[in-house]
């Protein structure tokens, strides 16, 4: 579900349209006629039930994936609006569409926040160094930054010495109160918590709780060198470990390695590495991943040389102090890319939970939803079609949407000031992202979202088609054998971008 892997401003809580905007919008998805005297709010839909017909291709895709039709529900319409869809098929039907509930998320949050909105992690010293020493505390407060990597955790601690910090006589306090989130058990969707996509949401996210490992062989030592990042401290990591005997296949490695990551403040391998694999990362989420920032703040700062003689530990900062100084995080524009590109859960959490933080003041689920909630009624009126949001990222049991709202929402964004940050997030067919391995006619010319989950096969996004017609598509399959009809959405993909503008 997920592959692995930057001007601050208040958000300005007006309405993202007003009546009369919106109406300009939508005015493509309304007849002509309507246009002069329906509101905003009295926008038909944009998408009618339409008789039940798949394309023969989809049809027989489903077949030999023993999906039956009506586990699927589709629509393909002009972006424009236009015209009639080319298809509706079960529009109207709620399904879960998995990752491809991003949309909602990433579309409304380029709208209530803008593009070039930023987030801050300001940083406090509560007293003045003096001989390179720091007799107190360093407070690092978190605001939600979805991408406080690995590099740009060196940058804050690069930042800190520069205010002539190398020795703290105290500790380093990280202040997480911007988010109120409830326990979170990485175990408990699908029993995974070793994997990065099961990080739990954290106003102060370091390089997203997840620890990447390469393995580098060398032949001649025999044995391969393994690399960390970030350095986490205290942690006992295995720097080596052996090589299969020569000739072994790469195979599954990771397996091979027999790993153990029960402890969270050590990494052992009791089994070898196939040299044949060459340079390999693996990426998990390490044990105990509420302490994690507070290993991964102190290995990085004993890493470039800065001691300390307390404790990295959880606080708030104390009230009227000033912040040092501040790193600011790359734009919501290139956030927004690697959310879809990549489908990062943990990323699209965060700007989730930064809707409530910036209208509230806390970043919760609840206030999250209340925001996207407000936000879909005043773009697009009634709320009977709202999407049932659970984090914002899709990665849920009980997330709902029908393909007719989503189909109506991208044909808005299609509309909107937005509508190049969205569609450039968007991974695209047979060149990068999710579908870099996607290949076909709609190869190059096809911008959609994927999403996965154990009963769930969706897309939704943009096709452009041979005739110069700019399509909206939204597929969503949810059935016990979903990711079987996977072909049968991409053959969805091929129908439309193979039109050539006459009559099926």
């Amino acid at each position: 579900m997920v592959s692995f892997f930057r001007a601050r401003r208040p958000l300005s809580w007006l309405p993202v349209r007003t009546a009369a905007a919106c109406g300009i919008a939508l005015a493509t998805l309304v007849p002509p006629l309507a246009r002069a005297q329906a509101p905003a709010s009295a926008v038909a839909p944009a998408v009618t039930p339409a008789a039940p017909a798949l394309p023969p291709a989809v049809d027989a895709a489903l077949a030999r994936a023993k999906v039956p039709r009506e586990a699927l529900s589709a629509v393909v319409v002009e972006a424009n609006g236009r015209v009639p869809p080319r298809l509706a098929y079960r529009a109207q039907a709620p399904a879960n569409p998995a990752s491809v509930m991003k949309l909602v998320t990433t579309y409304a949050a380029l709208e209530l926040l803008g593009p070039a909105f930023t987030w801050e992690t300001p940083v406090y010293l509560d007293a003045a160094p003096q001989g390179g020493s720091l007799r107190g505390n360093v407070y690092i407060k978190g605001q939600g930054d979805p991408k406080l990597v690995v590099e740009r955790l060196w940058l804050l601690m690069q930042r800190l010495r520069a205010q002539g910090v190398q020795v703290i006589v105290g500790d380093i306090v990280l202040d997480r109160s911007a988010f109120d989130v409830p326990p979170h058990d990485a175990g408990l969707f699908d029993g995974e918590p070793l994997r990065p996509y099961n990080a739990a949401p954290d106003a102060l996210l370091v390089n997203y709780k997840t620890l990447a490992m390469t393995f580098l062989p060398d032949t001649q030592a025999g044995f391969a060198r393994v690399s960390y990042e970030p350095p986490l401290s205290p942690a006992q990591l295995q720097a080596t470990v052996p090589l299969a005997a020569p000739g072994a296949a790469c195979g599954d490695w990771r397996a091979g390695l027999q790993a153990d990551f029960a402890d969270a403040a050590r990494v052992a391998f009791q089994g070898v590495y196939p040299a044949a694999c060459g340079e390999r990362q693996w990426a998990v989420a390490p044990a105990d991943p509420a302490g994690y920032a507070a290993r991964a703040v102190e290995g990085m700062w004993r890493e470039l040389g800065g001691r300390l003689t307390g404790s990295v530990r959880d606080g708030r900062v104390p009230a009227g102090l000033a912040p040092a100084f501040s790193v600011r995080s790359p734009a919501l524009a290139e956030v927004v890319r690697d959310i879809n590109k990549y489908s990062n859960n943990v990323m699209t959490q965060q700007l989730f939970l930064t809707l409530a933080l910036q209208r509230g003041g806390v970043g919760t689920f609840d206030g999250a939803r209340a925001v996207v909630g407000q936000w879909w009624r005043q773009r697009f009126g009634a709320a009977g079609d709202a999407p049932v949001m659970d984090n914002g990222a899709g990665l849920s049991r009980e997330g709902r949407v029908s393909a007719q709202a989503l189909a109506r929402m991208l044909q808005a964004a299609w509309a909107s000031p937005a509508m190049p940050e969205l569609m450039a997030s968007l991974p695209i067919v047979g060149v990068d992202g999710t579908l870099r391995r996607t290949q076909g006619r709609a190869t190059g010319s096809a911008h959609l979202k994927t999403g996965t989950l154990r009963d769930v096969t969706a897309m939704a996004g943009y096709v452009h088609a041979a005739s110069g017609r700019r399509y909206v598509l939204v597929a969503l399959v949810n059935h016990a054998n979903a990711p079987a009809a996977r072909p049968a959405i991409e053959a969805l993909v091929e129908w439309a971008a193979a039109d050539t503008g006459r009559a099926d």
